[in-house]
């Protein structure tokens, strides 16, 4: 395991410990951005400055990007993308599917990340060109060879009004898959496909924190990432297409309505 990776999992497990323990002890609750169902409270901004305090010690010239507190300059070749509470809306209603995220990108590639679930003690962990892993054991996508023999997991945006294609392609899957799920976190959904536990996922607006570490170990264990049109993209674009890569252009042509 690089330093890198070694980093970033220590500082993922320390901030699992944090949420896991602050369950149910929540004091404020606020809306970003006035999105009504975009929350945050003093429980995510704890975990994201045990993460980044967690980082500066090691790495003090790395720049970061985090969900919170957004970015900071530093080193122009590493940046630290965080999400310090992914599924912040199932933790605040005591749903025990949340975890911590951190990609690490060097020089524009994501080349580690760390997805941990401190509830079920599942630590998904890949690098770039090595393979990706759930607690030390190698991890590779399903080998489904057929939409309608799979299992496929979405996300919905915040603003459901200003996306109003997203229910389209939910009734599509439904009648295009085997069974469709929602679990609340986006990184969770990505670290899944990576272990064969779904087969296909997409989602259309999302964050680079929601998925730095997640598009990683999907390519890592063997599957495909791209936009809704098959092409490549990249954690800075909002729309993710993730698969096991046999099924990936079937779910192209459900989204193109084909």
């Amino acid at each position: 395991m690089s330093e890198l990776l070694q980093v970033a999992t220590e500082a993922a497990r320390e901030a699992g410990k944090f949420l896991k323990e602050s369950v149910g002890k929540v004091k404020t609750v606020e809306a970003k951005s006035g999105e009504v169902r975009n929350l945050v409270s003093e429980i995510d901004r704890g975990s994201e400055e045990r993460i980044i305090r967690h980082i500066k010690t090691r790495f003090p010239d790395h720049s970061i990007l985090a969900e919170e507190s957004g970015g900071n300059m530093g080193s122009a070749d590493y940046r630290w993308i965080i999400d310090p509470l992914d599924g912040t809306t199932n933790f605040l209603h005591g749903v025990p599917i949340f975890c911590v995220t951190i990609g690490v990108e060097r020089k524009g590639e994501i080349v580690a990340g760390v997805v941990y679930d401190p509830n079920g003690g599942e630590q998904f962990t890949a690098e770039k060109g090595r393979g990706a892993y759930l607690n030390g054991q190698r991890i590779s996508v399903s080998r489904s060879s057929e939409l309608i023999n799979s299992l496929i997991v979405t996300g919905f945006p915040y603003d459901l009004a200003a996306h109003p294609r997203v229910a389209e392609y939910f009734v599509r899957f439904l009648n295009a898959s085997r069974g469709l799920r929602r679990l609340g976190s986006a990184a969770l959904d990505l670290a899944y496909v990576a272990a064969g536990r779904f087969d296909g996922y997409w989602e259309n607006v999302l964050q680079p924190w929601d998925m730095a570490a997640g598009v990683l170990l999907v390519e890592e264990a063997g599957g495909r990432i791209s936009d809704f049109d098959g092409k490549h993209t990249s954690v800075y674009q909002k729309q993710v297409l993730a698969s096991n890569g046999t099924i990936h252009d079937e779910m192209v042509r459900v989204l193109s309505g084909r």
